[in-house]
Formats: C-alpha cells, structure tokens, sequence
C-alpha cells in the first residue's frame, strides 16, 4: 500500500504555458506483455501503444504531465514494465502512475523506479492539486480506495481548498452502463463522492479500466475515462464485447479559474482491428 503524503510532501510543478495552463495526457490499459510481439484478444498492446506514442510524437504541443492510469502490464513481468518505461522515455513530460487490477504492484513500482519515473501521487500545479490514488484491491477485479488512500483525500482537501482538484484512479467511480464492466468498479465510490462534496473548487475524476471514452457529471464533478492504447471495449453491452473503434488516449486542458477542455484522440480505424470472437480477457 502507498503511504498518503503530507502537504509538504507534494510535489510541484510549473505549467509550461504562460497563461497557467495544465497540459496533460491520459494514457491508459495498455496491458503490454514482455514481449512485443505477444498478442491480447487480436492485437499486439506492444505494437498498438508503439503506434499511440508515435502519433503523440507528432503533435509538437508542449505537455506538462503524462498520467499512466493502471493495468500497464498484462503478464506481471518486469520486462513488460520495462517496456512500458522505454516508450514512454520517448515522451517529454515527467509520467506518474497508478496500478490497475491486472498490475504487479511491487514489480511495477520496482521497474518504474528503477527508469526514474516518479512514484509522485499529490501534485500541485498551478491552481491545480492532482491526486494519483490506488484503487488495486490485491487478487481482485474490482477496486477500494483503502482508508490511507481516504486519508490523503481528506487531508489534501483541507490543505489545498481554494486549488481545482483532478482525482486519478484506475476503477469507475460512476456507472459507465456496461453490466459486466460495472460489477468490478470502485466498491466504495460512495466514500469518495462524499469527501469530493465538501471541495468547493473545481473537480475532476479521471479513471481507467473500462477501455472507452467516457464523460460525464455527477453532483458537480466530471468524471472522465480514456481509450485504451490496445483493445477496446463496447459501450453500453450487458455482456463482454469488444469494439471497432481504435485505441486511442486522451488529451486535457487544465484552465486556472477550474474550467477544462478534453478530447479523445484515436489511430486511425482499422489501425487495429481486434478478435471478435473472444469472450472475455
């Protein structure tokens, strides 16, 4: 389990904008194996993700900040973390990360340590407070913020209540409308809707795991997830499907008066085209 910070413990970064503008970009799922050429439900994640980092290469915009929220590895091997780490050196902004469901927690946070990627998970930048928070529940799909995780929402609240609060966790906090993906969300959702209702700055929970765009508000908060860089999963299906759309990731715009902007970028179709006839993963 992570130890929650103290407010002296935040780390800090300076937009690059001259405005204070948040540059940031979800990268999400990417569930690579050790080696390139390993294959999930179709397609290779190394090869899907190699195409992502290529497209995100090409835009030249400046980035403040990359968030990998979870489900990095799908074989738990250190060489897989391995190659999460060296595409992501191919990008310039600083990554922080969360575990997903699938991850090897201590290898994942052995290998990343190990390349220099932070293991930061209170940010301060600009008006912004960015919180990283663990929702892995070892040896199970779903998800719990543990009470340190609880913790360090709390007290971040209390230490910062005039910054805009973006929340990064791996699992949904909100229904997403697909029956067999909602049984393994955040079980204690209701914990963190609670402490998010008493931050009176803007708010922002950005999650993982359900490998399709999402956008919606709940109770004043917007709730965010990205595309996965590998497969994708069928909006609104009660059963396991995937989908025809192509990986893909997100791109934010962090405004100093709380506002922001988003779009999910994708490859191009049929970039990727999966196994449809898989029945789960």
């Amino acid at each position: 389990m992570n130890r929650a910070t103290t407010q002296s413990e935040a780390t800090r970064l300076h937009p690059h904008s001259a405005d204070g503008v948040i540059e940031l970009l979800q990268i999400t799922d990417t569930h690579l194996f050790a080696g390139a050429e390993a294959d999930l439900l179709g397609i290779a994640p190394w090869h899907s993700c190699r195409a992502v980092v290529d497209a995100i290469l090409e835009d030249d915009s400046p980035r403040d900040l990359i968030l990998a929220t979870g489900d990095l590895s799908q074989d738990h091997s250190p060489e897989s973390y391995r190659q999460f780490t060296r595409l992501m050196a191919e990008l310039a902004p600083p990554v922080f990360w969360l575990p997903g469901n699938h991850d090897d927690a201590p290898v994942m946070q052995a290998e990343l340590d190990a390349a220099g990627i932070s293991n930061a998970k209170q940010l301060l930048c600009g008006n912004w407070q960015i919180l990283l928070l663990d929702t892995q529940l070892r040896g199970a799909v779903h998800g719990e913020l543990a009470a340190e995780q609880l913790e360090l929402l709390e007290r971040a609240i209390n230490d910062y209540p005039r910054h805009h609060l973006l929340v990064a966790v791996h699992h949904q906090a909100v229904p997403v409308g697909c029956a067999w993906l909602d049984q393994h969300n955040l079980r204690n959702a209701g914990e963190l809707k609670q402490r998010l209702a008493r931050h009176r700055a803007a708010k922002v929970v950005l999650f993982g795991h359900v490998h399709q765009g999402f956008d919606e508000v709940h109770d004043g908060v917007r709730y965010l997830a990205s595309p996965s860089t590998c497969i994708q999963f069928k909006p609104l299906s009660d059963d396991f499907a995937l989908d025809h759309t192509a990986p893909g990731w997100r791109a934010l715009s962090l405004y100093p008066d709380g506002r922001l902007s988003t779009q999910v970028w994708r490859l191009p179709p049929d970039a990727f085209v999966p196994d449809f006839s898989a029945t789960g993963y």
